[in-house]
Order: structure tokens, then sequence, then C-alpha cells
């Protein structure tokens, strides 16, 4: 008869939650069975979201219709969500919690805006302890004043994992070490206490089975278990956003902890003086958080041999210093937002495949990064100032031979130095090689030099530049003793009709035709000719300078044996020079035999273009011509001396 009545009171409390989870769907949204330590606050103002006087299941049955206070958020066969929990709720809420014994498909318990008495709240814990319930959470809970000392029967439990956010403790005086002892000696997997202000936590009494533990965002600080050797099972540690200083203490906190695999210390006050302390890591430990703390390059003498996932972003890291301790299994590398000002070397990193170097002060990343880390398969290296200069063209040109080894390319690759660059992506970013390779530019410019100089040479050659250099300064040299020995109204005085050029060879045709001819008859012409009027003890240059300049024209004997005379170019060169500098029309040509274009020299080149655009004499074989052709002459000379 008594099993028929508790079949008989089961079946009724299955009824009456399938009609309460039904009756709940209308206003409230049930979730699927996961367990989430995420607490359920209902909107302000929305009094249609508390269900209240919910006829929830009693033993008596005369008060099944009982009015409760709390607030049903979430129904449903393996999830409840109670919240608005006061003391005077507490009695009916272990008489409901009681229901679930082993066995029961309820697994999943939240508790949120709960504000009990230190008794009450144990008695909860214990309730919860002995039911089919693996995973509590209680968010937001005040009040718990009266703590004194509770030992927690943990044995035959179902319980795995305990969630606490936000408790706030209005006893003052109370002893931390019987609060402390309720959560250090629970025998669960996983154990958070976060948000909570909270200042210490005790070690265990005797071996914890403790897997995961996260006192996120409280204030521990280094104290936290010191030569504590309980923790053995314990694999994952969480201890973001607290007060801890000493990284040092920190790695002698996990030496006894054989089991942990990762630890998160970000958001602390961490620091480390590799000079004095030591460093006595978890062997174990393979994935370390150390970010947005206050560690410097000495971090790197202070870590554990085994690590395999490191994350040092948002520290004061400058460099990876050389020489120390060899990381034979990091794998990933995080030392975004740093004040690095170079890539690191993979030096002591033998294994490292994955590296963020995000917002640093990285100029010119060095070639010694892609000499020494070919194993990176991943390399986050964006939102530095990156200087686009030469130096840059071995970090762009690893992006190509990569293929996608650069994470946020292009767009986290910009150009910040110099001015006119900034904002150009680096994919935009050229140079030729040549700008860049000294040695190249040096060989290059070295064999245009060369070029140009046997270019220079070759013309020189040609054109007879050095003959011409000379002239000049035959020229500069006469022009200057003349102005010294000479007053200067005398220097422009015509002495002569004309000068006569000629070849040594063409002589005796000059001194049986051409003088006699122009010196002896009516209007004869004064000749100025070197045998003659060339004054001794002078230089044979300054004599024809001297007769050009004294004569009025001058009168150049053209023949073969005339363009292979060195004084006859001496003679034209110096005509010539006075034909442009006094804009005179003093040069007269007589072709005695013609002269063939091959005949002539390159330094000619004057001669040539001569006889191409001025009008020139030719001396007529026919002995009846003869006499037109002095008249010509006389013509082209006629001038009154003065």
């Amino acid at each position: 008869m008594t099993e028929k009545m508790r079949s008989l009171k089961n079946f009724f409390l299955y009824e009456c939650l399938f009609t309460l989870t039904f009756w709940n769907s209308l206003s409230l949204s049930v979730e699927n069975a996961l367990y989430t330590s995420v607490s359920y606050n209902l909107p302000e103002g929305r009094s249609d979201n508390k269900i209240r006087s919910l006829p929830l299941l009693y033993k008596n049955s005369r008060e099944s219709k009982a009015s409760f206070d709390w607030v049903v958020i979430q129904n449903t066969t393996e999830s409840l969500s109670l919240s608005e929990i006061e003391n005077e709720d507490v009695e009916k809420l272990i008489a409901l919690l009681s229901n679930f014994k082993k066995g029961s498909r309820l697994r999943y318990l939240t508790l949120t805006n709960i504000s009990v008495d230190w008794d009450y709240f144990t008695e909860i814990l214990q309730t919860v302890w002995h039911s089919s319930i693996e995973y509590f959470s209680i968010n937001n809970m005040t009040q718990l004043p009266d703590i004194r000392n509770y030992v927690l029967d943990s044995s035959n439990t179902s319980m795995k994992a305990l969630t606490l956010k936000k408790v706030l403790i209005t006893d003052l005086y109370f002893s931390q070490d019987d609060l402390y002892k309720v959560f250090s000696d629970m025998k669960i997997a996983a154990l958070t206490i976060a948000e909570s202000e909270m200042i210490h936590m005790l070690c265990p009494s005797s071996e914890s089975p403790f897997e995961y533990l996260n006192f996120l965002k409280n204030d521990l600080t280094d104290l936290l278990f010191q030569r504590c050797e309980k923790l053995i099972h314990l694999e994952k540690f969480i201890l973001q956003r607290n007060k801890f200083k000493s990284l040092s203490k920190v790695s002698f906190m996990t030496s006894h902890m054989k089991s942990l695999k990762y630890l998160d210390m970000s958001s602390n006050l961490l620091q480390h003086d590799g000079a004095e302390e030591h460093c006595q890591w978890a062997d174990s430990l393979a994935e370390l958080d150390l970010s947005f703390n206050q560690l410097t390059e000495s971090v790197f003498e202070c870590l554990p041999v085994n690590i395999k996932i490191l994350d040092l972003q948002n520290n004061q890291i400058a460099s990876v210093p050389k020489g120390i301790a060899e990381l034979k299994s990091l794998r990933e590398l995080n030392l975004a937002s740093n004040r690095l000002t170079d890539l690191p070397g993979c030096s002591a990193f033998p294994a490292l495949a994955a590296l963020n170097i995000e917002a640093n002060s990285i100029l010119t990343p060095s070639a010694d990064f892609l000499q020494s880390c070919q194993r990176v398969g991943e390399l986050q290296a964006g939102r530095n100032p990156f200087k686009c200069s030469c130096e840059l063209r071995a970090f762009i040109r690893l992006e190509k031979q990569s293929g996608g080894k650069l994470s946020g390319w292009p767009e986290a690759y910009v150009c910040q130095y110099p001015e006119d660059l900034r904002g150009t992506q680096l994919k935009d970013f050229h140079l030729s090689e040549l700008s860049c390779n000294t040695t190249l530019l040096l060989v290059t410019a070295l064999l245009l030099t060369l070029v140009l100089v046997a270019v220079v040479a070759f013309l020189c050659i040609y054109f007879d530049a050095l003959w011409y250099v000379r002239m000049i300064w035959q020229w500069t040299q006469t022009k200057r003793r003349a102005w010294h020995s000479y007053p200067k109204e005398q220097e422009n005085i015509l002495q002569f009709h004309a000068f006569i050029s000629y070849s040594e060879r063409d002589s005796l045709w000059v001194k049986n035709e051409l003088i006699p001819n122009l010196e002896k008859g009516e209007g004869c012409v004064q000749l100025c000719q070197h045998e003659r009027n060339f004054v001794p003890g002078k230089s044979i240059v300054e004599n024809i300078i001297n007769c050009i300049e004294k004569s009025y024209k001058s009168i150049f004997v053209l023949s073969p044996n005339f363009v292979q005379s060195e004084w006859c170019h001496y003679e034209l060169y110096f005509a010539h020079h006075k034909l442009f500098s006094e804009n005179s029309n003093s040069l007269i040509l007589i072709l005695l035999e013609p002269i063939p274009p091959y005949v002539i020299p390159a330094r000619y080149h004057k001669l040539k273009a001569l006889m191409a655009k001025r009008t020139y004499l030719e001396w007529p074989k026919e002995r009846s011509k003869h006499a037109l052709f002095w008249a010509n002459l006389r013509a082209a000379i006629g001038i009154n001396l003065p």
C-alpha cells in the first residue's frame, strides 16, 4: 500500500510539473537543457514576467494551492531557474527540491537574486547536494549574515559544478575560514566564484577532486594556495582580474598542481624582476595567459618549460632577449600591443607555428625573422606603424611567397611613414631593385660612368678635342700677353687687307700667282704673309693671331695639301673664331684643287661647314678665266685701309 501511495505521489508530482511548464510557456522562454553560468535577470518594470502564487508540489494535499513569492524563470524536465528567493521562501524551496532525489531528470538549477541568511544558504546547499542536480548556479546573492562553521556532507552526491556570481556578504564580523572552508572542501569537479570581492581561499584539507576553478574578478593576492599540495587534479585555473603582483609567486603556487594544463592570469598587476626572483612552474602547464599585466622582457626568464600556448599581449615588452631558455614546445605566441620595435627571432622557439605581434612599434621588420622563423605558418603583424622604405621589401615579399601567411593582409598593413605615403597599403608600395640594392646601384653607376668616359674619349679623339683645348689655351695666353704689352687703342687698327693662309706645298702658286696679281698694279692690296710679316721672337701662334686680327680679310688657299697641314688648321680655327666673335664677313675661300670629302680629317668639321654654307672662289684651269678670277677676288677684298 505504501509503495502504491509513493507511486501515486510521484505521478501527481510530474503531472503538476507538466501543467506548470505548459502554463509558463505562454509568457516565459524555455531553453534547451544545457548548463550555463549566465545569470537570468528579469527586465525592470515587467510585472507580466513575474508569476506569483504558483501551485508547486507539497506533500500535504491541503497545501497544494499555497502561495510562493519566488519567480519561475525557466522550468523544463531537466532545468529549473528561480528568482527573488528570500528567507521566508527557503523552507518551501527545500521542500520542492527534496522531491528531486537521485534518479529524477532535473539536472540544472539556477537561483537568481537570492537574499538569505547563512544557515538557510547552507541548508539549500545540502539539499541540492543530495538531489539529482548536477549543475548549480547562484547569481546575485546578498546578506549571508551570521556566518559560522559548517561541514557540508558531500557523500553520495550527483553534483559536478557550482557557480556563484556577485555574492555580497553583509556580515562584517565573522571567521574567514568558516566561509572559505565550505567551498574549499567541496567534493565536486568544478567551482566558480566570480565578481564577489573574495580576498582569499583556503587550501583543501584533503586531496581535492577539483578539475576546474574559476575565481574571476575578485580581490585575490599572491597569498593564494601557497604551498598547497591538495589540488593535484586541477586542470584549468582562471584568476583573471584579481590583484596578483608577483609572477614568481604565481609560479610557485602552481608547482604542486601536477595536472594543471591551463592558467589564466590576465588583467592582474603582475611584474617580474628577473635578477632577484626565481620561478618554478607545474611541468604539466601547457597554456598560460599573462595578458594585460605589467610584464617586461624579463618575463622570458620565468616561463614554463613545456608551455605550448602563451599570451603576453598588452604588457610592456620591448624585445625578446637573445640567449633565453629554449621553449621547445611553444606553438602559439601572442605579443600584440606591446612595445616591440622589431620582429622577434625564433631561435628560442623552434616549434613556433603562430605569432601575433599586432599593434606594436615595428617600423621595418628585420630579415632575421624570415630566416629563423620559417616554420611559422600564421603571422599577425598588422596595425604597426610601418615605414615604407627599402628595408620593408623583404617583409612584403614574405606575403607574396607564403600565399596567405600574414593574417589581416592587406587591410591591416598600412604605411605610417614617410608622411607622403601615410595610409598606403603595403601591397601598393613598390620600389625598384636598383633603388634599394646599393651594390647593384654602385655597379650600375660605375658601368654608366665607364660608358660615358669611353664615349667622351671617343668623341674627343674623333673630333680632336685635345687639339681645340690647346688652341683655346694658346689664344687666351696670346690675348693676355697682348693686353699687357700694347695699348688698348692699338689693338683694333687694321694694317693689312688680307692674311694669306696656305700649305707650304702650295707656296709656288701663292708666290707666283696670288701675291703678284694682288700687290701690283692699280689698287694694290697689302697682304700679310708669314714669311715676311711674322715678328721674330714671338711664337708662331701669337704671330698668326696678330696677323689675323690686323687684317680685314683672311684668305685660305684650299687644297688636299691644306687639310694635311697642322698650321693651316690653326689659322683656320683662329680666323673662324674672329668670324663669330666680331660678327664679320672676313673669310675668303679659294679652292685651288678639288678636295675629296674622305681626305678631310674629322677635326676639319668647321672647314666642311664653311664649304657647305659659304661661297668660295675656284681657281680656273683655263687662262682665259684668270682675269675674271682676280677681279672677283679684288672685289671680295675691296676696302680702303685707314
